[in-house]
C-alpha cells in the first residue's frame, strides 16, 4: 500500500520504517530539510534499538523515502498517518495546533479518497474538529481514523511490529477495512486488532498511559511508607505481584516516571476531565506523586551532609529517562543535578547514549565523562539515577577505590543492600530503611 507519514519525530519515524518494513511503500515528511539528509544517508537522530538498521534497508530497497513536499506526498499516498507533536501547555493541556495545521494541509493537497489516520496523541473530540478542517478545504471523500500508538521507547520497533494489539477508531466500514489491510501482517501471532468509535479510540490511549503511570506512583508511595515504617518495598513488591489479578510490570519503586508520554498524558487527561466539569483527583495525586518522588530522593542526598554539599563532587550514573534511549524529557536527573549544582555541588555524568543530549540542556554547567568509571574519579559519592544493563553489575571493588568514600545513592534499587554492606559500602536506595 501506499502511504506518508506526517512528521519524523519519535512516533512517526518508528511508525514509517516499521510500515515501510513490512512491504508498504512509504513516504516519511517533514520540514526539516537537513534531517531528511541525514535520514537518507542512514543518520538516525534518535537512538532506539534497532531502528537505524531497518531505516537504512528499507531506503536501500526503496521503500522508504523522505520528503519535505507535504502536497506530493499526500497525493501519491492511499493513507496519510499524522504523527505530529503535541507538546504541553503551560495549564497541562497538549497543544494540538500542529495537528489541525497538518489536516488542513493534507485537505489542500487531496487530490481523491484519503483514509485521515491520526497517530499523535490528541485529547478526545480531536478527530471531530480534523474532519471539519478537511471538509472545509477539499471537495474530495475521506475517512479520519484514530490509530493511537503504544511504543516503549527503547523496545519500539518490536513493539511496532509485534504489537499487543492494534486500536482502530473509525465510523466508516471501508476505513476499517484499509486499516485492517495495513495491519493484517502485523498481528500473524493472533493478537487483535481492537475496532470501535473514534472519541474511545483517543481515550484508550490516555486511559493505557496514565494507568501505568498510575501503578508507578502506588509503587512509590507504598515504597515511601516502607521506608518510614521499616519494611522492605522489594519484598512488599514481589509478595504483591504474585497475585494475577495485578501482575508484575511498573511496580517497581525509584525515581519515577519521565519521558515524552506519561507526564505530558496525565496532564493532559487532568486538563481534558476539568474541560468537561470533572476533577480527577486519582490523576492529580499520580501526578503530584511523581514529582514528589524526586525530591524525596534529592533530599535524601541533602540529608546525608547535613544540608551541606558546597565542594562536594557526586558522579551520576544515567541521564536518559529511562534506559535504551537517549531522550531525557522529563527525566529525574535533570532535576537531582539542577538541585545539587544550586545547592552548590558538582557532578559529573555519564549516559551510554544521552551524553550530547545533556550537553543541550547544561552546556558547561556540569563535566561528561568518556566512563562509567571515569565519573567516579575524585567523586564523594555516586548516584544512580538510570537503570542501563551496564550499571547493574560493576566492579564494586573498583568503584570503593575510585570514590573518595564508598558511599551510593540508588534511585533504581538496582543493588543487593548486604552485600553491599559486606563490601563496606554505604548504601541508600528507595523503600528501604537506612
Amino acid at each position: 500500500m501506499k502511504l506518508c507519514v506526517i512528521g519524523t519525530g519519535y512516533v512517526g519515524l518508528v511508525a514509517g520504517t516499521c510500515l515501510a518494513e513490512r512491504g508498504n511503500n512509504v513516504i516519511c515528511v517533514d520540514k526539516d530539510k537537513e534531517k531528511l539528509k541525514k535520514l537518507e544517508r542512514g543518520i538516525v537522530p534518535i537512538y532506539e534499538p534497532g531502528l537505524e538498521t531497518l531505516i537504512v534497508s528499507n531506503v536501500k530497497e526503496h521503500r522508504l523515502c523522505f520528503s519535505s513536499d507535504l502536497a506530493d506526498a499526500v497525493k501519491k499516498s492511499d493513507v496519510c498517518f499524522i504523527a505530529v507533536g503535541t507538546p504541553q501547555k503551560e495549564d497541562g493541556s497538549a497543544d494540538i495546533s500542529s495537528v489541525f495545521d497538518v489536516s488542513k494541509d493534507i485537505a489542500s493537497a487531496m487530490n481523491d479518497y484519503k483514509v485521515i489516520v491520526n497517530k499523535s496523541t490528541v485529547p478526545v473530540g480531536t478527530a471531530e474538529k480534523i474532519e471539519k478542517i478537511i471538509k472545509e478545504n477539499t471537495k474530495f471523500d475521506f475517512d479520519v481514523v484514530s490509530n493511537p500508538e503504544f511504543l516503549k521507547q527503547g523496545d519500539a520497533v518490536h513493539d511496532f511490529l509485534k504489537p499487543d494489539r492494534v486500536i482502530i477508531g473509525a465510523s466508516a466500514q471501508k476505513a476499517f477495512e484499509i486499516m485492517r489491510e495495513i495491519y493484517a501482517s502485523f498481528l500473524k501471532t493472533g493478537n487483535p486488532v481492537i475496532e470501535m468509535d473514534v472519541k474511545s479510540a483517543e481515550m484508550t490511549k490516555y486511559a493505557s498511559n496514565a494507568f501505568l503511570a498510575l501503578k508507578i506512583s502506588y509503587a512509590n508511595e507504598i515504597a515511601n511508607i516502607c521506608e518510614n515504617i521499616g519494611a522492605d518495598a522489594e519484598k512488599v513488591r514481589l509478595g504483591m505481584c504474585a497475585d494475577k489479578r495485578i501482575g508484575k510490570k511498573f511496580l517497581f519503586a525509584g525515581l519515577g516516571y519521565g519521558g515524552s508520554c506519561f507526564p505530558k498524558d496525565v496532564k493532559a487527561l487532568i486538563s481534558v476531565a476539568k474541560d468537561h466539569g470533572y476533577t480527577s483527583e486519582l490523576l492529580t495525586a499520580t501526578d503530584n506523586i511523581n514529582l514528589r518522588q524526586r525530591y524525596l530522593f534529592i533530599n535524601k542526598i541533602l540529608r546525608r551532609y547535613e544540608g551541606n554539599v558546597k565542594a562536594k563532587k557526586f558522579a551520576l550514573w544515567g541521564l536518559a529517562f529511562k534506559p535504551e534511549t537517549n531522550d531525557m524529557r522529563e527525566a529525574p536527573s535533570i532535576n537531582i543535578i539542577r538541585e545539587l549544582i544550586k545547592a552548590g555541588a558538582s557532578i559529573c555524568a555519564f549516559d551510554p547514549k544521552a551524553v550530547e543530549t545533556a550537553k543541550q540542556i547544561f552546556g558547561e554547567e556540569i563535566e561528561y565523562a568518556s566512563s562509567s568509571y571515569n565519573a567516579l574519579k575524585d567523586a564523594d559519592a555516586l548516584i544512580l539515577a538510570t537503570e542501563w544493563n551496564e550499571f547493574q553489575n560493576p566492579d564494586f571493588d573498583l568503584i570503593k577505590t575510585l570514590l573518595k568514600e564508598p558511599i551510593i545513592f540508588d534511585g533504581r534499587n538496582q543493588y543487593n543492600t548486604e552485600k553491599l554492606k559486606e563490601l563496606g559500602f554505604e548504601y541508600h536506595c528507595v523503600g528501604k530503611g537506612q
